[in-house]
């Protein structure tokens, strides 16, 4: 009877070292997946906001360089 309370005793003490260890370890994976969410939210924005900023230099240049000829065009004709 004592060593078969042991042996439930010592499973028991086993079990719940095993679920502290698999909980901590759920938790080390949770935060993991949310720094990895964080970093491709913040890359994705990054390209986006890069994206934009190519853009506006583009429009810039061809807005400059049409009102720059049509300037022109006026001086000359």
């Amino acid at each position: 009877m004592n060593e078969t309370l042991s042996d439930l005793e010592n499973a028991f003490h086993e079990a719940t070292a095993a679920e502290r260890s698999r909980r901590h370890e759920l938790r080390h994976e949770s935060a993991q997946r949310a720094r990895d969410r964080r970093q491709q939210h913040v890359e994705r924005a990054s390209r986006l906001r890069f994206a934009g900023l190519v853009l506006a230099i583009l429009a810039t240049t061809v807005i400059v360089t049409v009102l720059m000829f049509e300037a022109f065009a006026l001086l000359i004709g």
